[in-house]
């Protein structure tokens, strides 16, 4: 019999609709759910009852916490998590950056509240708990659970406001599908280095480029609390002209400025060889990272400065999504 641990932390899952809003509840309608299968051992707990939007890295670092508890002391033979879906991918990729990969853990959610119509909540729970007890889950690092799909969560990400069909992996898809009784993976997953922090740097943030950005935003960034920063670039990596010089005078201040680009899909990389361009800012030390979005690369590089990485490590660690 496997046993799973259900971590609860709120959001729409956990929510109730009256009168066209949405609301959380003093009690977490999954408490009540009944997931028959008499191979599985469940155990619920509730440790946040907070909307997504509200959930902070510190929040996250709790959660790691817990569930590195749970590893270490063999509580579970797998663990999932319930989380609104707004920041879902976040806290999911930011365990997947700091905890160990010996058994599966699997987040999950819902786009409808436990009474609406259509409510997706108790299935992707359900399926998330299948994946979670799964042998072949065990080697995959974080996943994320959602409409009958198995996804990374290092690449995963929302991209509906209200569709329950919106977590997707855009360039890779999914690794696995779940079934009425089963799961199937169809890709592995590189393995990715782990960095087990116990605190968590501030002043690491994050800024979308758009035409005509002008230098004045870069030129606050360069304060004394500033730690590192992480831009999201225009195409393949690249900046208007007039934003160079403050980034330049970033990057002479020792604070590591990471690349991703804004598009939906498609990888960072230096291409275009004029001011501005990918190859002048790689030149000028701007570290690409290649297959995460924004959100996702300012919580590695906060991984990363919290864990102490010297410059030379610490590039390495951002240049790949799967180093």
């Amino acid at each position: 019999m496997k046993r799973i641990l259900a971590l609860h932390t709120g959001g729409t899952i956990s929510m109730s609709a009256s009168n066209d809003t949405v609301k959380t509840n003093e009690e977490n309608p999954l408490l009540d759910s009944k997931f028959i299968n008499e191979n599985i051992d469940l155990i619920n707990e509730v440790i946040l009852n907070k909307p997504s939007e509200h959930i902070t890295p510190d929040d996250m670092l709790i959660i790691k916490e817990r569930v590195k508890k749970a590893i270490e002391t063999h509580e579970c033979d797998g663990i999932v998590i319930t989380h609104g879906t707004d920041t879902l991918e976040e806290t999911a990729y930011f365990l997947d950056l700091t905890i160990p990969n010996e058994i599966p853990v699997v987040l999950t959610g819902a786009m409808r509240s436990s009474n609406e119509l259509g409510s997706d909540g108790v299935y992707n729970f359900q399926s998330a708990i299948l994946t979670a007890a799964s042998d072949e889950a065990s080697s995959k690092g974080v996943l994320v659970v959602m409409n009958d799909e198995i996804h990374t969560a290092r690449f995963v990400t929302k991209t509906h406001t209200t569709n329950v069909n919106t977590f997707r992996t855009p360039t890779f898809g999914p690794l696995g599908i779940v079934y009425k009784r089963d799961i199937k993976f169809f890709q592995e997953l590189i393995q990715q280095q782990v960095c087990d922090i116990d605190h968590l740097e501030k002043g690491v943030y994050l800024i979308k480029a758009y035409a005509g950005i002008p230098k004045e935003i870069f030129e606050a960034m360069n304060r004394p609390e500033t730690k590192g920063l992480v831009i999201e670039g225009l195409g393949a990596g690249n900046l208007p002209v007039e934003v160079v010089e403050p980034i330049q005078a970033l990057i002479d201040q020792g604070i590591p400025v990471i690349m991703v680009s804004r598009c939906y899909n498609g990888l960072a990389e230096p291409i275009y060889d004029y001011p501005g361009g990918g190859i002048d800012l790689e030149r000028m030390g701007v570290i690409f990272c290649q297959g995460l979005n924004g959100q996702k690369a300012r919580l590695k590089l906060q991984v990363a400065i919290s864990g102490g990485m010297d410059p030379q490590n610490l590039e390495k660690y951002m240049r790949d999504a799967v180093s």
